[in-house]
C-alpha cells in the first residue's frame, strides 16, 4: 500500500494562488497565515498528476468532448463511496458549482420568484439569487446544544407562501453538518408536498469524518429525485479546484433537458481537457488516497481542538462531521464583527473567512481551513491562543 505524505509543506507563493498570493490584498497585510480559501495545501495525488502528464505528451490541446469514461467513472465512484446508483445518462457537466447555482436560478425561476437558502451558508448562494432579480429568503439554521439543525417549522411556513427553488448544502459549509437520514427525509417530504425544486450542493460529500456518512438527497426516492439537481465534483476531495470540472446529476429528463439548454445558452458546456483526465483518474483510483486523507483530517481536527480547548476554553468549535472547515464561535470576546476581524488579522496574524459573509448566524464567527500540514495548523492555533491570552 502506498503511504501518502500529507505532512509535506509546499510553498504556494508565486503560483497565482488565491489563498496565498491574494492574502495581502484581502487582509491588508502580507504576513498573515492564510487559512481561508477552501482548497487544500496538500499535493495532488501522483496518480492524477501522472494521468495529466500522459495526456500532455500529446502536443495538441484542441477542442475536445467528454468520453463515456467521464460519466462511467462518476457513476462508479458514487456507487462505491455512497451506495448511490445512477445511470450514466443522468450525469452532466458544469464548470463549477457556483456557475451551476447561477444557471439553475436563471433557468428554473423567474424575476421576483423566491429562492430559499439556509444560512450561515456558503456565500455564493446569496449572489446567485440576488444578482438575477430573484427574492432571497432565509431559513436560518438553529443551534441547539452546540449543534446546528434545520428549522423545519419555519421552512414549511416559507414553502406555504410559495417558493420556486431551494438550495441545499449537503454536507453543510461552513457549520460542518452531515445531515442525517431523518433530517433529509423530513426535508424531502416538505419539498415534495409543496413541489419545490432542489439544487443540492454535495461538493463536500466525500469528506465525511468520524464515522458519519453522506446521504445523497436524490437517493431518498423517485419523488424527490424528480425534483432534485445534484452537484458533485472532485475539486474539494482531490484538490483540483483550478481545473473547473464539476458534475450535475439529474434523473428527471425534463429538468435535465432544461439544464442542458441553459448550459448551452451561456456556452460553458465545453470540456476542460485536463479536468476530464483528472476527474477520471481521481474517481477511478482515488479510494486509497481519500481514505488516508480522511484519517489525516480527523487527526488535524483533534489536534486543533486539543490546543484551543486547553488554551482558549471559551472558544466554541462546532462539532465537525464533514468538510475540512472548522467553524469557530468568538462571541466570548464580546467584539463586534469589525473588531473581531481586526483582532484575527492584526493580533493573531491569521487570514480566516469572516463569519458575516456567510449570512445571518455568521456574526462573531470565523471559518478556518484545517486541510494543511499539521505543522502549519499548529502554528495557526498557537497564534490564535497567544492573541487571546494577550488580549
Amino acid at each position: 500500500m502506498i503511504r501518502y505524505d500529507f505532512d509535506r509543506v509546499i510553498d504556494r507563493k508565486g503560483t497565482n494562488s488565491v489563498k496565498y498570493d491574494l492574502a495581502g490584498r484581502l487582509f491588508g497585510k502580507e504576513d498573515v497565515l492564510p487559512m481561508w480559501v477552501a482548497d487544500m495545501d496538500f499535493p495532488v495525488a501522483g496518480f492524477i498528476l501522472d494521468a495529466i502528464g500522459e495526456r500532455l505528451k500529446h502536443p495538441i490541446l484542441g477542442y475536445t468532448f467528454r468520453s463515456d469514461r467521464f460519466a462511467g467513472s462518476v457513476a462508479s465512484w458514487l456507487d462505491r463511496r455512497h451506495g448511490w446508483r445512477v445511470e450514466t445518462d443522468t450525469i452532466g457537466f458544469s464548470p463549477g458549482i457556483v456557475p451551476a447555482l447561477n444557471m439553475c436560478v436563471m433557468e428554473f425561476t423567474d424575476p421576483g420568484d423566491r429562492v430559499v437558502v439556509q444560512p450561515p451558508v456558503y456565500f455564493p448562494f446569496f449572489s446567485a439569487v440576488s444578482n438575477h432579480g430573484r427574492e432571497l429568503v432565509y431559513n436560518q439554521l438553529v443551534k441547539r446544544d452546540g449543534r446546528y439543525e434545520m428549522d423545519f417549522d419555519h421552512l414549511e411556513g416559507l414553502f406555504k407562501e410559495g417558493v420556486k427553488l431551494f438550495f441545499l448544502c449537503n454536507p453543510h459549509n461552513p457549520v460542518g453538518r452531515a445531515w442525517s437520514l431523518e433530517e433529509l427525509q423530513q426535508l424531502a417530504g416538505l419539498c415534495v408536498k409543496y413541489d419545490v425544486l432542489v439544487l443540492s450542493d454535495e461538493i463536500h460529500s466525500d469528506l465525511l469524518l468520524f464515522g458519519n456518512r453522506h446521504i445523497p438527497f436524490a437517493s431518498l426516492g423517485k419523488d424527490i429525485a424528480d425534483l432534485t439537481l445534484t452537484c458533485v465534483a472532485p475539486s474539494k476531495t482531490f484538490n483540483l479546484a483550478g481545473l473547473y470540472t464539476s458534475v450535475m446529476i439529474t434523473t428527471n429528463p425534463v429538468i435535465r433537458k432544461r439544464y442542458e439548454k441553459i448550459l448551452d445558452a451561456v456556452h460553458v458546456g465545453g470540456d476542460n481537457i485536463l479536468g476530464q483526465v483528472a476527474l477520471e483518474a481521481a474517481y477511478t483510483d482515488g479510494d486509497e488516497w481519500l481514505d488516508q486523507l480522511l484519517v489525516y483530517l480527523e487527526k488535524n481536527y483533534r489536534a486543533l481542538c486539543s490546543v484551543l480547548n486547553e488554551q482558549v476554553p471559551d472558544l466554541f468549535i462546532s462539532p465537525l462531521e464533514a468538510t475540512y472547515l472548522a467553524w469557530l464561535d468568538f462571541s466570548f470576546l464580546e467584539l463586534d464583527d469589525e473588531g473581531l476581524r481586526n483582532f484575527i488579522i492584526h493580533r493573531a496574524g491569521l487570514g480566516l473567512n469572516d463569519g458575516p459573509m456567510f449570512g445571518p448566524g455568521g456574526s462573531q464567527h470565523q471559518r478556518l481551513n484545517l486541510a494543511t500540514p499539521t505543522k502549519i495548523l499548529m502554528e495557526g492555533a498557537g497564534r490564535l491562543a497567544t492573541a487571546v491570552r494577550e488580549a
